[in-house]
Formats: structure tokens, sequence, C-alpha cells
């Protein structure tokens, strides 16, 4: 499987952004790490084949993970954004839960305060 993400940039602190990531084949389960510089990869966001979603606490009523299954991508829409949401930001999709088997190339998200 192999996966393209779009979408990342520069925003002030308040703004929006949405992010985009192509399969190119049908995957239970979808989401979005992020890495920022000094830390861990940590999961921000993914959903199921089905719909159900899980968010880190951090992004809880500001991010929303969506998919689209007859396209196989996936979305990140980013609302208020913070500058601790600057970020690598880095799709992955598979059969387990959290998706972490393929990985895309991560896109930078920069929030400036």
């Amino acid at each position: 499987v192999q996966l393209q993400a779009s979408g990342g940039g520069l925003v002030q602190a308040g703004g929006s952004l949405r992010l985009s990531c192509a399969a190119s084949g049908r995957t239970y389960a979808m989401g979005w790490y992020r890495q920022a510089p000094g830390k861990q990869r940590e999961l921000v966001a993914a959903v199921r084949s089905g719909g159900s979603t899980n968010y880190a606490d951090s992004v809880k009523g500001r991010f929303t993970v969506s998919r689209d299954n007859a396209k196989n991508t996936v979305y990140l829409q980013m609302n208020s954004l913070k500058p601790e949401d600057t970020a690598v930001y880095y799709c992955a999709v598979g059969s387990r839960w959290p998706p972490r088997d393929y990985w895309g190339k991560g896109t930078l998200v920069t929030v400036s305060s």
C-alpha cells in the first residue's frame, strides 16, 4: 500500500488546515500521527472502516478525522490550531488498531503564535 499525503503548511494560531492522505488500496484502519521536535511520535486520530474514531486528548474538540472509503482517503480537519500542534504529521494505514502497517511521508504543519 502506498500513501500520498498533502495539506500541510504554515498557519497562524487559531487557524485551520486540512490534511489528506490517499491510499493505493482499502484498509481497515486509517489515521494520523505527529512528531514534534525532540518528542516521540504520537497518535493524533484514527478511524476504522466502519467509521468509529479515536482521538488524542490534546486534540479532542478541535480535530476531526474522517475517511472516504470510495477514494481510500483519510482526512484530518484541524481547527483552532495552537503552536503546540506544530509537528510533522504522518498518515498511517493498516489492518491493526491503531493503524501502523504502512506509513506516508510526513507533512509539516507549523502554527505560529
